[in-house]
């Protein structure tokens, strides 16, 4: 459940910084680390990445049946 929420988090921040590229063609994260072939923008980049990856498997997830029941 926390990873969840860790890469909800990542893939939103990911989301709006694309969001800023495509609006205002600033790139915040590389702005906030250097540029974007700076090793840290490298890291945030592939965590973004990797939690994109983590978010498509809530996609295919049930419910868990104890929160199904709860909300019915």
């Amino acid at each position: 459940m926390i990873m969840d929420k860790i890469a909800l988090i990542l893939a939103i921040t990911g989301g709006l910084n694309w969001g800023s590229i495509g609006v205002f063609g600033f790139d915040v994260v590389a702005y906030l680390c250097g540029g974007s072939t700076s090793a840290v923008s490298r890291v945030i980049y592939t965590l973004v990445g990797l939690a994109a990856i983590w978010c498509i498997s809530l996609l295919f997830r049930d419910r868990d049946p104890v929160q199904a029941e709860a909300h019915a």
